[in-house]
């Protein structure tokens, strides 16, 4: 018996071929219980799923079954295909001292320890830094200082032992404040790097 396990928001399931042996779909919650709707469709059949660990049965003929999983059975049933799912993006945030210069904030210690743990958990990350700057000096010049600043992470990641070519990163100068300001305005929340890990 073959057993597919789907994590979507919604989805159409072919079974077109009845050579195949009987399969069987469950859906499952994301990770704060919401569902979406997963449509199975075989030649003779069509069956929507839209609650957790709803499930459906087909055979080789395209006939369908549909039921309902017991959530903890599921769960150790799919546990090593369930292990291998993404992780789910989770954010950091590091602030910058005024000025031209690339000088973490005191602040942003703590943060730069919590994202160092949480990378040493978690191997082969996908990592996203952008850097931003407030008003304060030409758009050229923010430009570059954006980029010096997402730099200077990435070179905290790369010396925290993260593989550089996982890193991408990116300076967006002085256009996507967090606070929007008049120009030439300093605003310590702007003067900032956003890290995405997933």
């Amino acid at each position: 018996m073959g057993f597919v396990v789907l994590i979507l928001a919604a989805a159409v399931v072919f079974w077109p071929n009845p050579k195949l042996p009987t399969s069987q779909v469950v859906l499952l919650p994301d990770a704060n219980g919401n569902v979406g709707a997963l449509i199975v469709k075989t030649a003779t059949a069509e069956l929507t799923l839209d609650k957790a660990y709803a499930s459906a049965q087909v055979d080789g003929a395209g006939a369908t079954v549909s039921g309902s999983e017991d959530a903890a059975k599921t769960r150790t049933r799919f546990e090593a295909v369930l292990a291998a799912r993404p992780l789910a993006p989770r954010s950091f945030v590091v602030y910058f001292e005024n000025g031209p210069a690339v000088a973490f904030i005191a602040a942003a210690g703590p943060v730069l320890d919590d994202l160092r743990t949480y990378l040493a958990a978690h191997p082969a990350p996908e990592i996203t830094v952008i850097g931003h700057t407030d008003r304060v000096g030409s758009e050229a010049s923010n430009d570059l200082l954006s980029l010096n600043r997402a730099i200077a992470v990435r070179d905290f990641l790369r010396d925290a032992g993260i593989k550089a070519q996982s890193i991408d990163i990116s300076g967006r100068g002085e256009r996507e404040p967090a606070v929007p300001t008049a120009d030439e305005v300093a605003e310590a929340k702007n003067r900032r790097v956003e890290i995405s890990v997933r």
